[in-house]
């Protein structure tokens, strides 16, 4: 089976017909495509790099899966006590490489496979409609500890919009009925509509602390790309990384600690920016490292108010990431 490329969301309002529209909770995870092939079961992220190893619960899943030659696109994600996704618990168990800290995270940790599309069952299902997809899926009753298929409702948007707001929840996802499955894509069939706004920025510096930060980071140095790499290759043009504000809030000590071991080998003595210019303090770096960042809103300058930090991402390419539309929803 060949790797497929997962289709993307692309941000905006909830569409005026939404009665041609499925709309399913945004889970706060990571995308995981799950490809099983009647032996070995192999799971990869969005970029497509293989994460198998790092959530061997969800090896039980070929129990419910023999036989069969099947490709699933889904999320990975941890419940908090209160049982809603969390993204920072999720975590825990990002990037790990030591089995013993694997299977230790897992038992203290576990994650839940969120199954929303099947892509091929013994033989491609990309043509098919998003109804029909759903249907096969939803006959497969995948349900059990590590995973779920969870349930969509066709209309009603604003009234699932305002269920997950009031839940705390990202946001929601519409998509369309009679939509196909486009490797890759970011069209007007899938949707994200978002209670608040959130996404991924890179690093490109960080700003010495003070006090009980004394002597580690205060704050990380935000930027974005104007135009994606592939775009830029197209339309034969250099990329920009512009700034988008820095970000001193939401870190554990932990967390700081994390970030200060992966920032200091990306060390340069430039700036990555294309524009700005800042303190004699800042430490500048690669800007390869991303991360996720909530904040209230994008102000007139194109910086972040009131941001804050959600937790590191390793499923997509700094060079990928761009500005998403300023768009309100409610």
């Amino acid at each position: 089976m060949q790797l497929i490329k997962p289709m993307l969301a692309k941000p905006a309002k909830l569409p005026l017909d939404d009665a041609q529209y499925s709309f399913e909770i945004k889970w706060d995870g990571i995308r995981a495509m799950l490809y099983y092939n009647t032996e070995q079961l192999t799971i990869r992220s969005r970029n497509l790099n293989d994460i198998t190893h790092q959530y061997p619960e969800l090896q039980q899943l070929k129990k419910k899966l023999t036989g069969q030659k099947i490709i699933l696109d889904g999320e990975i994600i941890t419940f908090d006590k209160k049982g809603l996704p969390s993204f920072p618990i999720l975590q825990q168990r990002m990037g790990l490489s030591s089995l013993t800290a694997i299977h230790r995270k897992m038992l203290e940790t576990p994650v839940t496979y969120i199954i929303f599309d099947i892509l091929y069952f013994n033989q491609s299902l990309l043509e098919l409609s998003y109804t029909k997809r759903r249907s096969l899926l939803e006959s497969l009753q995948l349900s059990d500890a590590n995973w779920q298929t969870p349930a969509y409702q066709q209309g009603s948007g604003k009234e699932i919009l305002a269920a997950a707001s009031a839940l705390s929840l990202e946001g929601i996802i519409a998509k369309r009925l009679k939509s196909t499955y486009i490797p890759g894509a970011r069209n007007e069939d899938w949707l994200k509509i978002k209670n608040q706004y959130r996404q991924e920025l890179v690093i490109g510096g960080w700003l010495p602390g003070q006090g009980q930060r004394s002597g580690g980071i205060g704050s990380l140095l935000l930027g974005y790309y104007d135009r994606t790499l592939q775009e830029a290759k197209k339309e034969n043009k250099p990329q920009h990384f512009l700034y988008a504000g820095k970000v001193g809030t939401g870190f554990t000590k932990n967390m700081l600690h994390e970030l200060y071991t992966l920032l200091i080998p990306l060390h340069r003595n430039t700036s990555p920016f294309t524009t700005n210019e800042f303190p004699n303090t800042t430490v500048f770096v690669e800007p390869r490292l991303v991360g996720e960042f909530e904040f209230t809103e994008w102000t007139p300058n194109n910086t972040l108010r009131h941001p804050s930090f959600k937790g590191l991402r390793n499923d997509k390419a700094a060079h990928d990431v761009v500005q998403e539309t300023k768009i309100r929803t409610l």
